[in-house]
């Protein structure tokens, strides 16, 4: 509760006259916030929310759809869907900041969104588990992931943490659909001695970003269209290294160059993923044919701190 300030405490920024007034009052009113951080951040965000609606000369019905909108962003937000995350990342928000934050080398290989569905629940497994614990479908295709990850100067790092998640052939992760196995195509990995990580699991397909709410009516009206292109999810830490969020993604994918929420941040992330119709098979009960993918990653020195999961699932 707050308490009835003192007649010193009350300090007077003034009443607005015109559109322009209003701004440098709010502003006022907020010039004494103590955190230097804080303090910037909003005073950047009035002046260019102000300015957009200068800008535009938002109309009071248009901003009622406006704090409706955010308002269903919240509503549509539960356990297992963060409505206001896929927002984010169909604004190109999330690429921006990430991009932003950056801190690698053009020699190293690019960071990627963390995406709406990333979970710090995710089971441990031994080196080369099947993560698909799905029954098998027709069209079904094995996926043999394998690499290393060392430092940006090539020395391999032991006990590395290898996590990863995607969406099932069907374009749904395990937490939007629940004829999947609990915890189907998620799972951790830790590298040997050498730092070598491999594991299995079944080729992922391109997809569309859930339409159901106010993201998909604003890709409607926008003309766009909801696909992902096909992609692994990775995070890879290791103490006393930064840890690198990225996304790897078939290089024959058609929507690599218009992926829905700019996903695709650089050209190295997309790779050959061989097709194999004969020989054997790194696991003896896969017969046919079956799809492999080599990715090493390389870590920066700093602090190693894995991100917050959008989702409790």
């Amino acid at each position: 509760m707050f308490e009835l300030p003192n007649e010193d405490d009350i300090v007077p920024h003034g009443i607005p006259q015109t559109p322009d007034d209003i701004t440098e009052i709010v502003l006022k009113a907020m010039s004494h916030t103590k955190d230097a951080r804080l303090r910037e951040i909003l005073t950047a965000l009035v002046r260019h929310l102000h300015a957009f609606g200068r800008e535009v000369k938002l109309s009071e019905e248009e901003f009622m759809a406006a704090i409706n909108a955010v308002t269903r962003l919240g509503h549509l937000t539960r356990d297992r869907h963060n409505e206001t995350m896929v927002m984010s990342d169909a604004l190109g928000f999330s690429t921006l900041v990430m991009i932003l934050n950056q801190e690698r080398t053009p020699e190293q290989i690019s960071p990627a969104l963390l995406g709406p569905f990333y979970s710090r629940k995710d089971p441990e497994y031994p080196l080369g588990f099947n993560i698909s614990r799905d029954t098998p479908k027709v069209g079904d295709i094995p996926l043999f992931v394998s690499g290393r990850v060392t430092s940006c100067d090539g020395t391999p790092l032991p006990d590395a943490l290898v996590e990863v998640w995607h969406a099932s052939p069907e374009g749904l992760y395990e937490n939007q659909d629940d004829s999947q196995p609990h915890l189907n195509l998620r799972g951790k990995f830790r590298t040997d001695g050498e730092g070598r990580y491999h594991f299995r699991t079944i080729r992922p397909a391109s997809y569309p970003i859930p339409t159901h709410g106010i993201v998909g009516e604003m890709l409607k009206a926008q003309s766009r269209h909801p696909f992902r292109a096909a992609h692994l999810h990775f995070t890879v830490s290791a103490e006393g290294y930064r840890t690198l969020v990225t996304q790897i993604f078939p290089k024959d994918d058609p929507f690599l160059e218009s992926d829905c929420v700019f996903g695709v941040t650089s050209a190295d992330l997309a790779m050959e993923f061989p097709m194999h119709d004969t020989g054997q098979a790194p696991d003896p009960d896969v017969r046919g044919r079956y799809c492999t993918l080599e990715v090493d990653f390389d870590l920066s020195p700093g602090v190693s701190r894995l991100p917050a999961s959008p989702i409790d699932s």
